[in-house]
């Protein structure tokens, strides 16, 4: 059998944990150089920032590009034409989902505030809304949304679900369930008192979250945005928060990173963390899981699993 090579970046943590496997040789390569070798059956980029990388593959005889996210906006800007590439679901549902429903929790039961509180070494006993008895609106139906609905189950709340085609769905628990289309968006936003948004970033989706979106949400409404920052209209959010009718809880925005004096940061309301949903300690051990899988597929003249651009021949 062929010699399978596999390249990673060098420090990723990949090259340490995958060991050694009979028949595959593992080579680091950052892209950022020539390549190691004229042929690499799987390329793994690194993953931040390694789609502007991408273009090293010209030339190279590169069977598969594994992505490290599960989306893949932009790359096709890079990515040589005809090369197969793989996205990385299955590794970052999961840690995405924890922080969403971190996120929800830490806005609901006023969390920020109670830090700021500590710094202050000041007591101020208030109340805050509760997750349970809320109504939540998940808008995207995929591996993520699904993973947040799972870990949903316990609080008591009553889900809607949104996504691009409505169509019946069966959930993680195996459960048949209703997915609305984009077309019922301003209706489901209007009895929604959180909406959680995991959605890709496609043409579609770019300023889904609008100002007549946003205007739809009632007063006192949480948006928990885990997706990617341009499927809101951040100018609309600002103006909402700073009015004091909605909250906001954020892992991703526009522009990201989010520079030093950008009203987003002073915005009453707003919670903000810095597009850390996927990179958890749970990442580098289910990557390792996937990349070993997509090496299985290969071994065994397989088609790889996520394959998202390209076609594999």
């Amino acid at each position: 059998m062929t010699e399978l090579i596999v390249s990673v970046p060098s420090d990723s943590g990949l090259r340490e944990a995958l060991g050694d496997e009979p028949g595959v040789r593992f080579v680091t390569w950052d892209l950022e150089e020539e390549a190691p070798c004229e042929r690499i059956d799987i390329v793994v980029p690194p993953y931040l920032e390694g789609a502007r990388w991408l273009a090293r593959l010209e030339g190279v005889d590169a069977r598969l590009v594994q992505w490290q996210s599960i989306g893949y906006n932009g790359v096709k800007d890079y990515l040589p034409e005809g090369l197969p590439l793989a996205n990385a679901a299955t590794v970052h549902e999961t840690s995405t989902a924890e922080l969403a429903i971190a996120l929800t929790l830490a806005a609901q039961r006023g969390i920020p505030e109670f830090v700021r509180d500590n710094a202050k070494h000041r007591w101020d006993q208030r109340s805050f809304p509760s997750l349970a008895d809320r109504r939540v609106l998940l808008v995207g139906y995929g591996g993520v949304s699904k993973a947040i609905e799972a870990r949903l189950a316990g609080f008591e709340v009553e889900i809607t679900r949104l996504a691009r085609s409505a169509r019946e769905d069966t959930n993680l628990a195996g459960d048949t369930v209703t997915v609305h289309g984009f077309t019922d968006l301003h209706a489901c936003l209007a009895e929604a008192e959180v909406v959680i948004l995991a959605v890709p970033l496609t043409t579609e989706t770019q300023r889904l979250v609008d100002k007549a979106a946003l205007a739809a949400m009632p007063d006192g409404a949480l948006l928990v945005n885990v997706a990617r920052g341009p499927v809101v209209d951040t100018d609309a959010l600002v103006a909402e928060l700073s009015a004091g009718r909605l909250r906001a809880a954020l892992d991703v925005t526009d522009p990201e990173p989010l520079p030093v004096g950008h009203p987003l940061w002073d915005c009453p309301g707003a919670l903000i963390t810095h597009h850390v949903g996927g990179d958890s300690s749970a990442m580098l051990p289910r990557m390792v899981a996937l990349i070993r899988r997509q090496i299985a597929h290969l071994r065994a003249g397989e088609a790889p699993e996520n394959l998202v651009l390209g076609e594999w021949n």
